[in-house]
């Protein structure tokens, strides 16, 4: 494992780029697929053992397109997928993700807290039910203890908390990135999706040693504004990756519009999007947020978080310096 002085050497990528912009500096949708290009080839390139993060949702699943169609181009290694599963995810996502990793032809690398997850399956907890912190590993206590100072005896299993957060998400992706050595996450978190990520640049660097395994963040997407994701996901990335969709694109207004003999099941874009929801979270804290499809929503006037009872900023702040996405 690098060091964190020495960590940065083999790389040539700029920590600024990015820094004070907003999607506005990006106006039209070939100026941000031009830079996520841009970003992604760089990313490819640069980093020796990079991943890509991909819950399932939009973002990520735009990101692994631009990956995708940068590395058939420019002859580049499509890498690795790390998929967080905190076992608390809807069931027909997990569904989404396998049929689309065999789809795609993905390698995807399932970050696990093995050591929750055990407990939880040996007890047969549900979400809500307390966890012991003494009934955990050393390296379970030592972030809880340590890292989060926390100090109640027991924690709930719930995903939408700080502990939950922390363990199921941040403690399992960092586990994966120093067992698989990897100096790269390629993500696709927004400018403009929380206010804790809209100071972030293009190539971020995370290189404390004692907080996480140094790595670079690498996020080409951050020009994306909500209605962006969804314009792309419309007229390029459904044409490009779905045979009989039209070319120049075409946007249901519902789960049975669509062209031909297409069902939703056919197209890269989660069902749970379909059927209202427009962030994607556990199954037991995320409602959705209207009934028509998350496209068609008041994305001017609502938040596209509103659905998910994890909606703090100051919470996404510390799990961030943590190690979160």
């Amino acid at each position: 494992m690098p060091e964190q002085s020495d960590f940065p050497e083999y790389l040539n990528v700029d920590y600024d780029a990015g820094d004070g912009e907003e999607p506005a500096d990006y106006p039209g949708i070939e100026d941000k697929i031009e830079k996520a290009i841009e970003v992604t080839r760089q990313g490819l390139e640069e980093y020796e053992n990079p991943v890509v993060m991909w819950t399932g949702g939009k973002d990520s699943t735009l990101t692994l397109y631009f990956i995708k169609e940068v590395a058939e181009k420019f002859d580049l290694e499509v890498p690795p997928a790390v998929f967080i599963d905190h076992f608390q995810h809807f069931d027909d996502l997990h569904d989404f993700v396998d049929k689309w990793a065999e789809e795609w032809d993905l390698d995807v690398i399932y970050a696990r807290n093995e050591d929750v997850g055990n407990y939880v399956e040996e007890n047969d907890l549900t979400p809500g039910d307390d966890i012991p912190v003494d009934e955990l590993s050393e390296h379970n206590q030592h972030h809880i203890r340590d890292l989060l100072e926390y100090e109640e005896d027991t924690f709930p299993f719930l995903l939408d908390t700080y502990v939950g957060n922390h363990l199921l998400k941040t403690v399992a992706l960092n586990d994966a990135l120093e067992e698989y050595d990897v100096d790269g996450v390629i993500s696709g978190v927004r400018w403009d999706e929380q206010e804790a990520r809209a100071d972030e640049t293009f190539f971020s660097p995370r290189h404390d040693p004692d907080i996480y395994p140094p790595h670079d963040r690498v996020q080409p997407i951050l020009q994306f504004a909500e209605p962006d994701v969804w314009e792309a996901f419309w007229h390029f990335v459904v044409p490009e990756t779905v045979e009989g969709y039209p070319d120049d694109g075409y946007v249901p207004q519902a789960d049975d519009d669509l062209p031909g003999d297409l069902t939703k099941e056919d197209i890269p874009v989660s069902p749970k999007y379909f059927a209202g929801f427009r962030s994607l979270g556990s199954e037991v804290s995320t409602d959705k947020s209207a009934e028509e499809p998350a496209w068609l929503q008041d994305m001017a006037n609502t938040t596209e978080r509103a659905g998910r009872a994890q909606d703090k900023e100051d919470l996404m702040e510390r799990l961030r310096d943590l190690g979160y996405m």
